[in-house]
């Protein structure tokens, strides 16, 4: 909705200053005709508001992404379908049935039918927001600080960086745990899926590894640091012998025994 607004006031008390600090519009302060310029009514609410649609209009986009990649891939399955393999003729049904339910507005995720592998869907996958602006993070100025000596970027900001919420939230969006592995010259961290087992932890440090794999000394990270050593840790009975089907859980500190 446009209003009309008029500035009055004495000579010199600063009408053109005012109208030219609201609409920018460097009008001249000697100039004797009338400015006429826009101003926009500010509302913080707006901003908050931005994001949302944003992130709406997105998801939309996937979803229209998915729904073309399964027409493609139902268009190719009705081509084979037509040497009368029953298996393609079986693809085919649940493709269309997946591609009416997506054009009725649900999504691949929540549909109730076997979606294949094959299709790789974008909207199955898990997401993680971040927003880049004033409400958000200023990846302008990460990326700025990434320029810098740790010491020297961490002086800028008010506390840890803003990046490290994204690499949390990747984390739990991926459902993925921590454990370690403490060596005599050396301590390091390692990434596996929630709910993974010993060997597969074993795995990810090494296929002789898990190939090999006997059994597998386990301590909660927490104990190993209040004790100070493997020793005292052994000593108080806070390590435990565990098999490869063992769930290894977060912050695990892993010493896994094997023979190749």
């Amino acid at each position: 909705m446009a209003l009309e607004v008029g500035i009055v006031g004495l000579p010199q008390a600063g009408k053109t200053t005012l109208f030219n600090a609201l609409t920018h519009a460097g009008a001249h302060v000697h100039e004797a005709k009338p400015h006429v310029g826009m101003a926009q009514i500010a509302d913080d609410r707006l901003e908050q508001l931005a994001p949302d649609a944003d992130l709406e209009t997105l998801k939309l986009e996937l979803l229209v992404a998915d729904r073309d990649h399964v027409e493609k891939r139902l268009e190719r399955a009705r081509q084979q379908a037509k040497s009368g393999d029953p298996k393609l003729k079986q693809e085919v049904a649940g493709l269309e049935a997946l591609l009416a339910h997506v054009e009725s507005g649900g999504t691949i995720a929540d549909y109730p039918g076997d979606v294949s592998d094959a299709l790789e869907p974008l909207t199955t996958k898990p997401l993680v927001v971040v927003e880049n602006g004033p409400g958000g993070i200023d990846l302008q100025l990460e990326a700025e600080l990434a320029e810098l000596p740790e010491e020297e970027a961490a002086a800028f900001r008010e506390g840890p960086s803003a990046l490290e919420e994204v690499v949390r939230g990747l984390k739990e969006a991926l459902g993925l745990i921590a454990f370690f592995t403490i060596g005599p010259t050396e301590a390091r961290a390692w990434t596996l899926r929630g709910g993974r087992s010993a060997l597969d932890a074993a795995e990810e440090i090494h296929t002789d590894i898990a190939r090999g794999f006997i059994r597998c000394e386990v301590i909660d990270w927490r104990d190993l640091v209040e004790a100070g050593s493997r020793a005292e840790v052994r000593r108080r009975g806070l390590e435990r012998l565990e098999g490869k089907d063992y769930v290894v859980a977060d912050g695990d500190v892993l010493n896994i025994r094997f023979n190749v």
